[in-house]
């Protein structure tokens, strides 16, 4: 059939019959242009936020490299200032020239005082177990095992202090403990 038999046959193409009805807001609606141009400030804003967002996530993060970092070589500061008195209180008596056998004791007295307040203050703390108290692989450590009156592995003598810093084992106290009967 040609176009020219039936008149009811529209000769224009598609695009062009069909009426502009996506470009042309209805009453009060957007059109697609307007909804176009909307979504593109809104993807604009929503990137520029995400990207601020990153930023500050890298901030954060690098901040914390930087106090870990810091903790790291700093984190000694507080016991080194605590044993500098001690080493003080050693070189002064070093300097002293005529010395009696109380004198020096007395001034190892203070300075291990000194110590012990350092080793408080920086909670670094004595396992010292007391004889006959049940061997702790975690505090302790038992070099011999010895006949003994006392029930089996227990302490029975201490031959070295150990040493804690808060709940962390910096050296186990050396003991020997009882053997089974």
């Amino acid at each position: 059939m040609h176009d020219q038999e039936n008149p009811e046959v529209n000769t224009q193409p598609e695009a062009e019959a069909a009426p502009a009805a996506d470009t042309t807001a209805a009453k009060g609606e957007p059109t697609l242009e307007e909804q176009l141009s909307a979504t593109e400030a809104k993807l604009a804003e929503m990137h520029d936020a995400f990207m601020r967002a990153k930023a500050d996530g890298e901030n954060i993060r690098r901040r914390a490299q930087e106090d870990v970092s810091k903790a790291h070589k700093f984190a000694i500061e507080s016991f080194a200032e605590a044993m500098v008195p001690v080493r003080d209180s050693l070189e002064m008596a070093l300097k002293v020239e005529t010395q009696t056998v109380e004198a020096m004791r007395e001034g190892v007295e203070m300075t291990l005082k000194q110590l012990t307040a350092a080793f408080e203050k920086n909670r670094l703390v004595e396992v010292m177990p007391a004889q006959g108290e049940k061997l702790d692989p975690n505090k302790h450590q038992a070099v011999a095992v010895v006949p003994a009156e006392q029930e089996a592995n227990t302490v029975v003598t201490v031959l070295q202090k150990g040493y804690m810093i808060a709940d962390r084992l910096l050296r186990p106290a050396i003991v020997t403990a009882a053997q089974a009967k």
